[in-house]
């Protein structure tokens, strides 16, 4: 029967089974599809649990952190934390107690990129304080007829060799009696300067070598040498320097990289930071918090976490190193040594990088930066101006970069320019302007030079011809006064000085962000900073110790063998030189042990000066911990030293005799390491 079907009915049996696999395979598909649909509904209800789930946890959390008391509330934030199997909790931390994860999660929650994130975390933080009124103390720095000179000897006279340190000496002395008169030359370094350094502003610092920058900038810290006179004042908020304390309410930062090279780039940050304290910080976030609890304003948890982090005074370790490393570039290289001469540490771009850092942890709200790309390269000096004219603009900060040949993107970032040149201020005022004004003059940039370049030697005498583009009129040298007199005569001048024959309006000193207080945490607490870092500087060196301390204990075998068992065989005094002669042995052996330290403190003064200047600690906390510290290390000196020669040179065994010469020999070894 098969063999009599026909062409149609094979077509038709071929066409059923088509129609059935077809109908089977749409039901396989709308099943699948059910599937998929219902598998992709509980899970969109499942994530939304999660996040009703965690938005009520959070706001139980929050709500248990608004019932507390003040002291307690700014001391607790909300950390948000990503679990491995991708759940988000909100965890309640203490922000005077975060560890390094922590710190690190905190940071990446705001700032994933440092380049595209910096500013909006900026503008959230300054979003938060505006939100409810709060106003971001504001400085502005004048400085008006400022005149600088000093003595200094010319010729061979001025080379640091013996001959002319006995000279000096000796004449000094003459000269204080009033026998000789001075052979020392007046020279000028800065010649009736005046301007106005205004807030939110970049202001960068432009002159050739000896134009008198550094000097200006320092003069404007208040950190000039006490052998220089000055005449002229310098104002903050209308404010002299003596009603407030300079160094503390801004930061001088040097071009010259002095750090201690045992310690690495996130101690000396933390130091830094424990050191200067938190300023007005404190006080902005505890007035922050208390109107936004009578507004009802939640805060972002991120941004109220920081900020609290960033507040808390005498933390060992605190959040703002880390941001400050990441800002810099230094993340990568936070846990080595700095290094120095004799000691293999960072770079010298990443330790010019550490010197500006270490002045960005504290608390001032002006900046005076001295040559801060030495050592960099252009893309990495474009990043880090950039990041502080994010700072300035949004925080209103004051600051003024002194740069000495910046590539054009970067002298882009800058609102004003301050040309200076022989001591004496060209021009002073917008970026924007400064071109025209030299037009004026008769001189024109050209398309391919850099403006940074073309300002630093249009005043120069050698340079400046090259530049004339009037060929309708001959060309004339025009001196640095003239350029004076015409900045005068010019509407940015006019304007300049106009500003300055206004009075400003002065309010009250802690208003406007002036620190009245000389160190920015207790006579406590800096003593137990500096006896920590001194503890982590003696275990950098212990190799020191370790190496006097087998020296005292084979000096002592020695002694003991030269005078063993020594006795007066006849009782009379003079027999008793022998002990007369190891007891001076002993004295003078220990006397002499500390001065190993000699070069170690010797090489520790420069970072002392720095900071003592920075008002980072006094002299005596500093100097006794030193002191403090080496107790122990002199007293198991002295005990070794004891136990090995007292009973085997023969000295009287006796309490009497005994306890005298215990107590010398500890005198003597303690005075050793303090002298």
């Amino acid at each position: 029967m098969a063999a009599t079907l026909s062409r149609d009915d094979v077509s038709r049996s071929m066409s059923r089974r088509m129609s059935i696999n077809s109908s089977s395979s749409r039901r396989t598909w709308a099943s699948a599809s059910f599937k998929e649909a219902f598998s992709a509904t509980l899970e969109g209800d499942h994530a939304f649990g999660e996040s009703m789930r965690n938005d009520d946890e959070h706001e139980l959390k929050w709500a248990a952190i608004e019932r507390l008391p003040t002291y307690d509330r700014l001391r607790k934030g909300i950390l948000k934390q990503v679990l491995d199997n991708g759940d988000i909790i909100h965890e309640q931390i203490d922000v005077t107690k975060l560890g390094p994860h922590d710190k690190k999660q905190l940071l990446e929650n705001i700032l994933k990129g440092v380049e595209e994130d910096n500013e909006k975390f900026l503008h959230k933080v300054r979003a938060r304080t505006d939100r409810v009124g709060i106003e971001i103390p504001k400085i502005e720095v004048r400085y008006k007829s400022l005149c600088i000179e000093g003595d200094v000897h010319v010729g061979s006279r001025a080379l640091p060799t013996l001959l002319n340190a006995t000279l000096n000496t000796i004449e000094g002395f003459l000269r204080f009696i009033r026998l000789v008169p001075s052979k020392k030359k007046v020279v000028k370094i800065l010649h009736d300067a005046s301007g106005i350094v205004r807030p939110s502003r970049m202001t960068l610092l432009l002159g050739p070598p000896g134009s008198g920058k550094t000097t200006l900038l320092r003069a404007l810290a208040g950190v000039l040498d006490s052998d220089l006179r000055v005449t002229g004042e310098v104002t903050y908020n209308g404010h002299k320097m003596s009603e407030f304390i300079p160094q503390r309410t801004c930061a001088y930062i040097s071009q010259h990289d002095v750090h201690h090279g045992e310690m690495t780039v996130r101690e000396t940050f933390d130091f830094a930071g424990r050191c200067l304290g938190v300023g007005t910080r404190y006080d902005i976030l505890a007035e922050l918090s208390r109107r936004e609890k009578l507004e009802g304003v939640k805060p972002d948890p991120e941004i109220d976490a920081f900020m609290k982090a960033t507040s808390m005074a005498g933390q060992e370790s605190s959040l703002v190193t880390d941001y400050v490393l990441k800002i810099l570039g230094l993340d990568i290289c936070a846990e080595i040594m700095v290094g120095d001469q004799m000691r293999r540490g960072i770079s010298g771009g990443q330790k010019k990088r550490v010197t500006t850092g270490e002045m960005l942890v504290g608390p001032a709200k002006v900046f005076f930066m001295d040559e801060i790309s030495t050592g960099l390269d252009s893309s990495t000096t474009f990043q880090i101006v950039k990041y502080m004219k994010q700072m300035v603009h949004v925080m209103d900060v004051t600051m003024i970069i002194s740069l000495l040949q910046p590539a054009p993107e970067t002298f882009e970032l800058f609102d004003d320019i301050i040309l200076l040149s022989e001591g004496q201020i060209v021009y002073h005022g917008p970026r924007e302007d400064v071109l025209g004004f030299f037009e004026t003059a008769g001189f024109k940039c050209p398309e391919r030079k850099g403006v940074a370049d073309f300002l630093q030697e249009v005043t120069s005498k050698k340079d400046q011809q090259q530049y004339w583009f009037d060929k309708n009129e001959p060309y004339s040298y025009i001196s640095v006064p003239e350029f004076v007199q015409l900045f005068r005569w010019s509407q940015v001048g006019q304007r300049l000085y106009n500003d300055l024959s206004l009075l400003y309006e002065k309010t009250n000193v802690q208003a406007t962000g002036l620190v009245t207080e000389k160190y920015g945490i207790s006579n406590m607490n800096l003593l137990k900073a500096n006896l920590s870092r001194e503890l982590l500087l003696m275990k950098r060196n212990a190799f020191v110790y370790i190496f006097k301390t087998t020296q005292v204990t084979i000096m002592s075998i020695i002694a003991f063998t030269v005078f063993f068992r020594t006795e007066m065989k006849v009782g009379r005094i003079e027999d008793g030189g022998k002990f007369y002669g190891a007891l001076f042995y002993s004295l003078v052996t220990l006397m002499f042990n500390g001065t190993a330290e000699l070069a170690l403190t010797i090489m520790r003064l420069p970072v002392f000066f720095k900071q003592r200047e920075s008002f980072f600690y006094p002299a005596w906390a500093f100097a006794v911990p030193i002191w403090i510290m080496k107790i122990p290390i002199s007293i198991m000196e002295s005990v070794i030293w004891i136990a090995l020669t007292y009973y085997t040179i023969g000295f009287a065994p006796s309490a009497s005799r005994q306890v005298p010469y215990i107590m010398h020999i500890n005198i003597c070894n303690s005075l050793s390491y303090i002298i």
